[in-house]
Parts: C-alpha cells; sequence; structure tokens
C-alpha cells in the first residue's frame, strides 16, 4: 500500500470564534474587582487569577508604579481547576474553592519570605463553571501571551512546591533566589543561579 503524503493544511484547525471568545473572556476578567491577597472571605469556585504587585521592593518598582492606580500590571497569572479535571472533564464536577485555596497558598509563600508582604499585593479572579471550565487553560495562557507576567516568563520557580524527603538535591529556583526563607527552598541542595545574575535578568526584562 502507498502512504499517502500528509497535507498539513487539511489537519490544522483555526477559528476566528475561539480567538473572539477568548479575548471577550480575557476583557471580562479585565474588569473583575480586585481584592487584597488572599480574599476577606472564602469562595467556591475554579477558573483564572492574577497577582499584582504594588509594594516598595527596588527590582519591582516599575511594577508597583504601573500598579499605583489601578491594577493593570500582573506580576503573575495562574488557573485553578478542579480535582480529574484533566483526565474525566465533564460539566458535573464537584463544587471546590480551587480559587481560593491557591490565592491563599499564594499568600503564605510570600509571607514565608523576607523581602516580600502579601498586603503589597492585590489580586483579581475570574470564575469558571460549567461547560466555561473548558476555558481556563486557553485564557490563562492568553493572558500570560499579552501580559508577559515577570513570575510566569521571566522569573522561574514561584508556583514550585516543596520536592518532597530525598529530593532536596535540586538547586533552588531564580525566584527562591531573589526571595529566600522559603522552608523547604533552603533545604536544597543544588548548585543555585546567581543572584546578581538573576536580578540583572530581571532589570532587563522590566526596561524593554
Amino acid at each position: 500500500m502507498v502512504k499517502r503524503a500528509v497535507n498539513v493544511g487539511k489537519h490544522t484547525f483555526r477559528s476566528n470564534k475561539l480567538r473572539s471568545i477568548v479575548r471577550v473572556a480575557s476583557e471580562f476578567f479585565a474588569a473583575t474587582p480586585t481584592h487584597q491577597l488572599p480574599p476577606a472571605e472564602s469562595f467556591e469556585g475554579v477558573g483564572v487569577y492574577a497577582l499584582f504587585y504594588r509594594g516598595d521592593f527596588e527590582l519591582y518598582r516599575p511594577i508597583a508604579h504601573a500598579n499605583a492606580s489601578s491594577c493593570t500590571r500582573p506580576i503573575y497569572v495562574g488557573k485553578a481547576v478542579p480535582p480529574g479535571w484533566r483526565t474525566a472533564r465533564t460539566s458535573q464536577v464537584k463544587v471546590v474553592r480551587g480559587l481560593f485555596g491557591r490565592l491563599r497558598e499564594h499568600s503564605h509563600n510570600i509571607a514565608q519570605v523576607g523581602n516580600l508582604d502579601p498586603t503589597d499585593f492585590q489580586c483579581r479572579f475570574m470564575i469558571l463553571d460549567n461547560i466555561e471550565m473548558d476555558l481556563i487553560t486557553a485564557v490563562e495562557a492568553n493572558l500570560i501571551r499579552l501580559h508577559t507576567p515577570l513570575w510566569n516568563a521571566v522569573v522561574d520557580g514561584f508556583g514550585n512546591h516543596d520536592p518532597g524527603s530525598g529530593r532536596y538535591d535540586q538547586a533552588k529556583s531564580e525566584w527562591d533566589v531573589l526571595h529566600p526563607d522559603r522552608p523547604w527552598a533552603d533545604r536544597l541542595k543544588g548548585k543555585a543561579p546567581a543572584s546578581a545574575a538573576v536580578r540583572d535578568k530581571v532589570k532587563t526584562a522590566l526596561l524593554s
């Protein structure tokens, strides 16, 4: 049997409707109210969120300045999905406090380091439920493309977790070099990036 050549064009799907709905969802996200980190009250739901820095950490002054009057420049964008979402997505999922849990976890991580304060952060979030849950990854990716948040696109490691016993031979992340004192990160024994190199990387990114 002669093998048929692959015509990539006949296999490539594109949809202006998809681009349009992601754009509309991203515009909705930008108009949502901001809250302290974490929000004062627990709430249910999963979806997409962003953190906005407004403090006086020297390296982040351009970000804080951009967010002085309103939160327009996120330092981090993330998502919260329900348990089992990747393997068995359905419109009928158990209601969870995924977004609130992620925001509370980030606040706890920031509170552990010596040169950041959770009170200097605001957050914005969008709840997606039912079939709209399928937009979570697409909207998160679009927001990261739009804003290139520092802790997503330049400085790695903010979202890292304790690797666990027997795995502390790894190196500290760039984020933990800039913001030391997370207890589990201090146990990592690998060769960490040089602080000066990470700081120069941030300065270059924020000037561009």
